[in-house]
């Protein structure tokens, strides 16, 4: 069971199709394709059954949380799989992740066994498990993601997602991906990760693109629609 460690900024864009194309061109002088940038990325968002943590992620708190299971492509029972705690506070990401087997990870999150090793992150894990209780699969999340680093900054990262797609049937990693898409066709959510600030180049790309920062949460994009469609409905769940 390995374990990782990320802290940064993560800024986001919505590009339509020209603008992508103006970002990627002028990535060829400054970014690199991450060895394994192309990806389908596959998720299981975890939440209680009155979706407390993304309610409270809508309402823009300083500090917001949230539990995930992440596979890099449709996993198998065998197929390495990583549990992410996503933390924001003040702007800055902070995501502790451990790996391991899906079956691992399923029957943990399902409460039927332990986590296979100790370690500080799968504790941390293991309290915000507790401290939520009755987590349950949420939404499931697939996207197709195109990923970059930086010549010149070790820390700097961007990525363009594209066909996100969510549903709440078969939430497992194990299934085929696919849903319902939340974006516009021919647009990508474009993230900037660093540590610090947006590199000048990159700025005067933006700018000159017309490209302006976005808020989107593709767990809260879903959930807002669940709750539109069980308002239409009168399902009694509770919106925020």
């Amino acid at each position: 069971m390995e374990n990782d460690i990320f802290q940064r900024y993560e800024i986001k864009f919505m590009l339509d199709s020209r603008q992508r194309a103006v970002v990627e061109q002028a990535f060829a002088e400054h970014m690199l394709p991450d060895p394994h940038g192309e990806s389908t990325i596959c998720n299981v968002y975890y939440d209680t059954p009155d979706y407390r943590l993304v309610r409270q992620s809508l309402e823009k708190p300083v500090y917001k949380e949230k539990l995930r299971m992440r596979s890099y492509g449709r996993a198998n029972a065998n197929s390495e799989v990583f549990l992410e705690l996503k933390k924001k506070y003040d702007g800055v990401v902070y995501k502790r992740r451990i790996s391991l087997k899906e079956h691992e990870a399923a029957a943990y999150m399902a409460g039927w066994a332990p986590l296979p090793e100790d370690s500080q992150i799968g504790r941390e894990i293991e309290y915000f498990r507790r401290f939520y209780r009755a987590l349950r699969p949420a939404v499931y999340l697939c996207y197709d993601r195109s990923a970059y680093f930086s010549k010149e900054d070790p820390e700097l990262r961007a990525t363009f997602d594209k066909n996100i797609c969510w549903r709440k049937t078969a939430m497992q990693l194990t299934a085929a991906p696919g849903g319902e898409h939340l974006l516009l066709p021919r647009h990508s959510l474009f993230e900037v990760k660093t540590a610090g600030t947006i590199p000048l180049w990159l700025v005067e790309v933006l700018d000159a693109a017309e490209i302006r920062q976005a808020s989107f949460s593709k767990y809260g994009e879903a959930y807002k629609t669940i709750c539109e469609r069980a308002d239409k409905e009168r399902q009694g769940v509770t919106c925020a």
